[in-house]
């Protein structure tokens, strides 16, 4: 009689051991390391129509099935953003915002020509003194962006009130893209890692 062996775990990336904990006082994600994940990820939407399953392909193919489980998972680990409408007020672990940086890594390389192709323009558009508008696919991210923000966003609360023009939209979706950007170069994990606890080490 054959006897089947258990299906193997797959490997997680050795990245997600090498990102440091920053000395937190707990297993869990400060708020505004919540709220800059969620905001990153909101922009790599706005790039990309298929983000929802470009994100599920790549928890496959990183093997992180294990830490984020499926896609109503991966929507409430989102929604521990205190700033959304629908916010769970549920943790959000350090492993799980590991991975989910490595997710968002792993679509930036994919989609590095078109960030850089973005970033460019917007550069020359600055250069030429010319509206954001003249650049055809920029103006499409920042209108996708604009209406992803509103449509997820609490307007009641206070730091949303901050972005309730679409120029202070706009200049968020900018800072956001610069971020993509770092993303697609060699240490992208590590370097957005860190970004997301800028002022929160001790």
């Amino acid at each position: 009689m054959t006897v089947k062996s258990p299906p193997e775990k797959p490997v997680r990336p050795p990245i997600l051991e090498k990102l440091p904990n920053y000395g937190t006082q707990s297993a869990e994600c400060p708020r505004r390391a919540k709220t800059q994940l969620d905001f990153i990820m909101l922009a790599v939407e706005a790039l990309e129509l298929n983000a929802a399953q470009l994100m599920l392909a790549a928890i496959r193919d990183l093997g992180l099935q294990d830490i984020l489980k499926s896609r109503v998972h991966l929507w409430r680990l989102r929604s521990t953003n205190p700033l959304r409408k629908f916010n769970q007020r549920q943790p959000l672990s350090l492993e799980e915002a590991k991975a989910l940086v490595l997710v968002v890594c792993y679509l930036c390389r994919k989609l590095t020509v078109l960030i850089r192709q973005l970033f460019l323009g917007y550069q020359q558009l600055q250069d030429k003194q010319l509206s954001l508008d003249h650049h055809f696919r920029l103006a499409q991210y920042l209108t996708r962006f604009r209406s992803h923000f509103r449509a997820r966003m609490n307007p009641k609360r206070a730091m949303v009130l901050t972005y309730s023009t679409d120029e202070k939209l706009d200049e968020l979706a900018l800072s956001l893209l610069t971020q993509l950007l770092l993303c697609t170069g060699t240490r992208g994990e590590e370097r957005l890692w860190t970004s997301l606890f800028d002022g929160e080490v001790s």
